[in-house]
Parts: structure tokens; sequence; C-alpha cells
């Protein structure tokens, strides 16, 4: 499998730029156009991936599936994979927890050649960006991954054969990395409410490496709220399988909701943001 034909579901903002990668190493990419919108559809003509039909028809077409959705939908995803008795790779790259990675690939290894835990972290590989595909299974099956993004902006690291452990990396960076961004919207929005914001961002900007010396970036956060809301659901419930408190992470999501109706508003200011947070 030199050059093996890969199939991605599904390809949003992430998705489409780590297939567009693929592609330098791979006979083709395939995406299902069934169900998607207009956007998806836009977005993968604009990376040269491959429409076609229906999932059906890009399983079997496909040596190689890769996973990039929603977490919330990701093991319905898979379970319709199964269903279609997918034989080939399937990489579930989504930022699920350990248990649910233990179910997905419960779900297709019955079909499945292999199944291989993925966790991206960084920004979609475009402008210049370079995101780490963190891989752990079978040394062979993400030996073949590595190979597939091998040259690319998709940088990969192994972890070792054991599923879980890629998307165990995951929710932990993402635990931090997300959070912060939201604790740095509330901390900005109550200076904000006494007229002392931009002071606390100079305070911040004395520091070295402080989220809250880069305001600007809770627009960002907002815009991606939809899907950075059920990433922390996950990581809380990872805590709480460690025995840790998921408290902070819930609240995190909770104060991440409020921000739903952004979903991918790329003309969202900073005081907009605030503006809806502070809404009951």
């Amino acid at each position: 499998m030199d050059q093996p034909t890969v199939g991605i579901l599904h390809p949003g903002s992430m998705g489409a730029a780590v297939a567009a990668c693929a592609a330098t190493n791979a006979a083709d990419v395939l995406w299902c156009k069934a169900g998607r919108s207009l956007a998806s559809a836009e977005r993968a003509a604009r990376f040269g991936l491959t429409p076609v039909a229906t999932l059906p028809e890009l399983l079997d077409r496909s040596d190689v599936v890769i996973s990039l959705c929603p977490p919330a939908a990701a093991e319905e995803l898979a379970a319709e994979v199964a269903s279609h008795g997918f034989g080939g790779s399937y990489v579930d790259a989504n930022a699920i927890n350990p248990d649910r990675m233990l179910r997905i690939a419960a779900l297709l290894t019955p079909s499945a050649e292999v199944v291989v835990d993925g966790g991206v972290v960084g920004s979609p590989p475009t402008g210049g960006k370079s995101p780490t595909l963190y891989l752990s299974g079978p040394s062979d099956a993400t030996a073949r991954i590595e190979a597939l993004f091998a040259g690319t902006a998709v940088h990969t690291a192994a972890l070792g054969t054991e599923v879980g452990k890629a998307s165990a990396l995951k929710l932990s960076y993402a635990t931090f990395q997300k959070t912060s961004r939201v604790l740095v919207a509330l901390a900005v929005g109550m200076a904000r409410e006494h007229g002392v914001d931009q002071d606390l961002i100079d305070v911040a900007s004395r520091r070295t490496d402080s989220y809250l010396a880069e305001p600007q970036y809770v627009a960002k956060a907002a815009a991606r709220a939809w899907r950075w809301g059920p990433e922390l659901e996950e990581a809380a419930d990872m805590l709480a399988d460690a025995g840790l408190p998921p408290e902070m992470l819930r609240a995190a999501a909770s104060t991440l909701a409020r921000w739903n109706d952004v979903k991918d508003d790329h003309e969202l200011t900073l005081n907009d943001a605030l503006d809806r947070l502070a809404r009951p």
C-alpha cells in the first residue's frame, strides 16, 4: 500500500486541511458529499478532495479512513462505518477520551484491518501552521500513517502501541489550552466591568507567555466554542475517571456554550464576544 486511497470523515476546517496534506502521499483522497453542507463542499473543492456520492462508496474505495468530526459524533460515525463492514485502516483522530476510543476500536475491530488512535494538537495545516498528529496503536499501522504525512505540514509522533494514549494526550493538552482561553475571557470581561481591562492587559503584557496579553484571541475562541465545549466535556469525563475534580472543565464548557450561536463567525470582535458572554 505505497500510495493508499484515503477517505476523510468529514472535511471540516481541520479535516479538509489534514486530508489535503495526506494527498501528497496518497493515490486519492475521497470525501462523502451525502448530507454535507454547501460550505463543506466548497471547502473540499478548495483543498482538491475527490467527492463520492455515498459512504459505502467511500469505504469500498478507501484503504485508510480518517475520522475528524465533532467529538459528540465520533462513536455514531464509527458505528456507521462498522455497519458497512469496512476492512481497511481506521484512524480516529477526534478529541475524545480514551474510554470512548476503546469503544470505537471494539466497534470496528470485527471488520477493520486495524484501528489507530489519533489526536491532532495545533491549528489546521494552512498558512504555514504545522500541527502534530499523535498516534497510538500497532506499530506497523502507525508507521503507515506516519508515511502518509511524510514531508507535509502535518507532523506525526507515535506514542506506542496502546490505543487510547493519543486521545489522552490530546485531551490533557486541551484541558489547559482551551480552559486558559476561557479564563482570559472571564478575566477581561470582569476587568472591563470596572474599566480596568486595558490596565489588566498592560499588566499581563509585562509577563512572558501570558494568554491575558492576547485578549484578541477571545473572539477566535468564541467562534470555535461549538467544538471546544464538547472537547472539555470529554476531558471532564477523563478527569472524573482519574479521581480528579471535573467541575472546572464542566463550568468552562458551560461558559463556551454561551457562544454557540456565533459558530465559525470570523468577523466577531472582542467586545462582541464579551457582550455575548455577559448575557444570561
